[in-house]
């Protein structure tokens, strides 16, 4: 049985503690939280409430700590998590600069523990028919990419904290990291970039960025916002290669080339969970965590989202923040 810690209480929180249900041999045996609120959630859930994930670790036998707190708690709780000896998930981004990360990661390393960040794009049926596309050069080589996440601004946070930047990154860190990460995961590390960003003069953050990434013969373009303005969530791709163009429109991959008709590719997931947030039941998280559980079980590090690329990743994400 692998036993887990659950640091944060709130909607991604709830979204993994329902996800762990669905797997076997693992049960969420206690949580961290300091709000009525958490209280409540605890006692729904039937699981004892501390206000330390080292008060927990004392009082509870866990083998993994789960963090799923704001971004700006990540390093103290994962350090703390570090410092009782135990394995640690985190959410996306591990951290607001790469030194963080490295310092979390150079840690666990030490002490012979592994740290698995939540990057669930990578296992989205729709991307993992793109990197698997990529991966066979089935269509030649990648020529050029766009890649697209839209939505309106997330007014639906609490507290207001991740429209501050030294608690959230702002958009860059919050929402373009999923596709900065799968288009470093794809092509590795660009060799330059640039980027645009604009916004309304009465925000302190910038509401829309346009991105170019170039790697050698292949230029990847993205775009990013919270629009002020209620419009529809888009989360799209459009990939060019040597022999065929594929794309992801409204949830359908579609491969098209000359002389042949379009390639529909299967993406309908067998699983969809319920996740209580802003997202529709989807089976991505199970598969996440699923692949996190047999990394501990096995006591490996993720060789799907590595500490190389999501250091990269940092970087990038600290220049454009700058």
């Amino acid at each position: 049985m692998i036993n887990i810690g659950l640091v944060g209480l709130g909607g991604m929180g709830t979204v993994h503690k329902s996800n762990y249900e669905h797997i076997e041999g693992v049960k969420v045996k206690a949580c961290v939280g300091a709000t009525h609120k958490d209280r409540e959630k605890a006692k729904e859930w039937q699981i004892p409430i501390y206000s330390s994930i080292g008060e927990m670790a004392e009082n509870v036998e866990i083998d993994v700590v789960d963090v799923t707190t704001p971004t700006f708690l990540h390093k103290s709780h994962v350090m703390e998590a570090l410092d009782a000896d135990k394995n640690v998930i985190c959410e996306k981004p591990l951290a607001l600069n790469a030194s963080d990360g490295k310092a979390m990661f150079d840690k666990a390393e030490a002490k012979g523990l592994n740290i698995y960040v939540g990057q669930v794009l990578r296992f989205f049926p729709e991307y993992k028919a793109l990197a698997q596309v990529v991966k066979s050069g089935e269509y030649g080589k990648a020529l050029d990419g766009y890649f697209v996440r839209l939505s309106a601004r997330p007014r639906w946070n609490q507290g207001g904290w991740m429209f501050e930047k030294e608690k959230s990154g702002l958009l860059p860190f919050d929402l373009h990291i999923h596709d900065l990460d799968f288009i470093v995961s794809l092509f590795g590390v660009p060799k330059e970039f640039s980027y645009t960003a604009d916004g309304n003069d009465d925000k302190n953050f910038k509401e829309h960025y346009r991105f170019t990434y170039k790697f050698p013969d292949l230029s990847v373009c993205a775009e990013a916002a919270w629009f002020n303005a209620e419009y529809p969530w888009t989360a799209e791709y459009r990939v060019y290669f040597e022999n065929a163009v594929m794309e992801s429109k409204g949830g359908v991959v579609t491969a098209y080339e000359f002389d042949k008709e379009p390639r529909v590719f299967d993406t309908e997931e067998k699983i969809k969970i319920p996740t209580g947030i802003n997202v529709p039941p989807t089976g991505v998280y199970l598969d996440e965590l699923s692949h996190f559980m047999d990394c501990i079980r096995e006591n490996r590090k993720s060789d799907i989202v590595t500490k190389e690329q999501v250091l990269t990743v940092l970087e990038l994400l600290e220049e454009i923040g700058k």
